[in-house]
């Protein structure tokens, strides 16, 4: 098979950045100022728009490989009118991801140390030939011009050079980035009207937080961005409030007042206004009101959507998450939308919409209200439905199961039976009736499932007790985790078991050592481990370091500009644990998404656990997609699988 490798370089009166792909390879001022490309192993070549465009181009059916992939395809279907299928696109950037590298051209090509690096030239080539000047005109200067062919070309030859030192995807891996970008595609309804109101309702209460803030701190503060207020408020609390400020990060103790603290804080004032005096809760308030996301992701939605049908594209990242493959988000950032709605969205809508006071009829405050509309405010085309379903407690049945135990498929056989595995743990660790259990003991058992499945201790039983309001000393909280441990058998010689054969692979080059259902392989490189379903991840580069702790490249993280390797953190059992457990819920929502397709039915987000169709068929969509999230594959049999399915015409919880 013929690989064509190319890179395109444009100009537009469009900003990339804040109008997103989309819209970018749609405007009308877009156009392309050079095509470098190659045919396999053959020279770099370079097609300018005053040149006939090269038939060999035109008519390839082979492959055809980019960096961010989707961006050379857009620019091929709107500006140039090449209809290339886009099973022929082949994201090299994704393959980076797929392997555990960064996706930039530019980082990969420093992670892995390769000969070819991403010119760094290219940053201002852009902004000196590729974005308008101040009268509109865009800069005409050949010499420039010669400079971004130079460049241009150079990026073709870095590609394929980085991309063929990598691991190919395979072609599950494939067919599932193709079913990724029909997503990106097809989008979400984005209702514009209340975008664009939450944004004046959230630029006039700015103004007036600031001057509460002012006011309340007697002048001392005057913006809640100020470092100065984390002293401000940790100087007027007492001894409870300073430990649930306290964390610990990279292994050392820290005040914080970040958004689960504020949190802790805010509801410890409700209890014990000696611990958080008012005017201190009122000033914590003002600053998780004007440091909320939510007015952001309203901007940024209003910025992505389509001008003429207002749907938002391109929201999703193939393997996002380098260690598991799990997709992130971009530009929309529904991974981290607030799960809390509105009670009445339609109303609420109608209020905004109409520049109604809303506060404090349907909020608290007005970035209490604005959260609640941030998921109501994708729905449905008209005559459609949102059909949304997640499945019931993934990653506590994942883990169990991966484990691969007698007692684990004891605990499996909970969820099989349909009992509430949070009160299975509430009665063992309370040794009650399980029907006996109280809503207090189910909210222990339910941060115990959630803290302890990844080897978590007594820390991570605090953080997640914080988010619950499960506030207990350190004592009891040790009696929690130990309890928890004792009521899953599985779950210490699982991730000892974990421990042993990737340490054992790191000793043995060549060797494979299974634990549970996962297989490590060191290549004297990098650390694989094969999943259930086949797929392959890594940990780059590991290796050893003084004190015995194998260490591994960790592509999320950036490197200073004068360091001479990439940052590196330590591989331990509970981050193993994770890490199997996430990207085998993520092969389930993978094979379920690539059902879907086959079955014609229109995703238009995925979140995790978490699937939304768009159909004019509601109740049959809302069976398919139930049959299809709860049958298992053929790689996870004996895995028990169970989703909730709810019908609505605004995305909501």
């Amino acid at each position: 098979m013929t690989i064509l490798w190319l890179d395109f370089e444009t100009r537009s009166r469009c900003d990339l950045r804040s109008k997103g792909v989309y819209n970018y390879a749609q405007d009308m001022s877009t156009d392309v100022l050079c095509m470098s490309y190659a045919f396999d192993n053959d020279d770099v070549r370079t097609w300018l728009p005053d040149e006939p465009f090269p038939d060999a181009v035109r008519n390839h059916t082979g492959q055809i490989r980019a960096h961010n992939a989707a961006f050379e395809r857009l620019i091929f279907w709107y500006v140039l009118q090449v209809p290339f299928a886009l099973e022929q696109f082949y994201c090299t950037a994704a393959q980076a991801r797929a392997n555990c590298a960064p996706g930039s051209l530019e980082d990969v090509g420093r992670f892995a140390g390769a000969t070819m690096k991403k010119d760094h030239r290219g940053s201002q080539l852009i902004r000196a030939l590729s974005v308008p000047q101040n009268d509109g005109t865009f800069r005409d200067d050949a010499k420039l011009m010669a400079e971004m062919i130079a460049y241009c070309e150079q990026d073709v030859r870095a590609m394929r050079a980085i991309s063929e030192a990598q691991r190919e995807l395979s072609p599950d891996e494939l067919r599932d980035y193709h079913v990724n970008e029909r997503i990106n595609d097809r989008g979400v309804l984005l209702d514009k009207p209340v975008a664009l109101a939450a944004i004046r309702y959230a630029d006039a209460e700015a103004v007036e937080i600031q001057e509460i803030v002012r006011e309340v701190t007697g002048g001392e503060i005057t913006s809640v961005r100020s470092p100065k207020m984390r002293d401000w408020v940790l100087a007027r609390v007492g001894p409870e409030a300073i430990r649930l400020a306290t964390i610990i990060k990279d292994g050392v103790e820290k005040q914080s007042i970040d958004k689960n603290v504020r949190a802790n804080l805010l509801a410890l004032a409700e209890e014990n206004p000696d611990e958080v005096p008012s005017e201190v809760a009122e000033v914590i308030q003002c600053a998780d009101d004007l440091w909320a996301s939510s007015v952001a992701k309203f901007a940024r939605a209003a910025d992505l959507a389509d001008e003429e049908d207002s749907r938002v594209r391109g929201a999703f990242v193939f393997s996002g998450g380098s260690a598991t493959g799990r997709a992130s988000s971009f530009g929309l950032q529904v991974h981290n939308f607030p799960r809390r709605c509105a009670a009445d969205p339609a109303l609420t809508r109608e209020a905004m919409v109409r520049g109604h006071k809303i506060v404090p009829k349907h909020g608290k405050c007005v970035t209490d209200v604005l959260k609640g509309m941030l998921r109501p405010s994708l729905m449905a085309a008209p005559g459609k439905h949102l059909v949304v379903a997640d499945w019931a407690a993934i990653e506590a049945r994942v883990t169990p199961w991966a484990s691969n135990t007698n007692s684990g498929a004891e605990k499996l056989d909970i969820f099989a039976k349909g009992e509430d595995v949070y009160k299975h743990n509430a009665a063992a660790t309370f040794r009650v009736p399980y029907a006996d259990v109280d809503k207090d003991q189910r909210q222990i058992g339910k941060v115990q499932e959630l803290a302890c499945g990844f080897a978590g201790g007594v820390g991570a039983f605090a953080s997640m007790g914080r988010i619950y309001n499960v506030i207990l000393t350190e004592s009891e909280s040790r009696k929690m985790v130990d309890a928890w441990r004792r009521a899953n058998p599985w779950s210490v010689p699982y991730w000892s078991r974990l421990e042993q054969c990737y340490t054992a692979a790191m000793r043995n080059p060549g060797r494979e050592f299974t634990a549970g259902r996962v297989t490590y392989l060191f290549d004297k490189l990098h650390l694989w481990y094969a999943l259930p379903s086949g797929r392959v991840l890594c940990y780059p580069f590991a290796r050893f370091d003084e004190e015995g702790n194998i260490t591994y490249a960790k592509a999320s993280w950036k490197p200073a500009a004068d360091a001479k390797e990439w940052p590196r953190a330590r591989l331990w059992r509970g981050l193993a644990c994770e890490n199997i457990t996430q990207a085998i819920a993520n092969d389930l929502l993978r094979h379920s998404l690539s059902r879907l397709e086959e079955e014609d039915l229109d995703v238009v987000l995925h979140v995790h656990d978490e699937i939304v169709l768009e159909t004019a068929d509601p109740e049959a969509a809302a069976a398919a997609l139930l049959r299809v999230m709860t049958t298992a594959p053929a790689w996870a049999q004996g895995l028990p699988l169970n989703a909730e399915v709810e019908i609505m015409t605004r995305y909501g919880k």
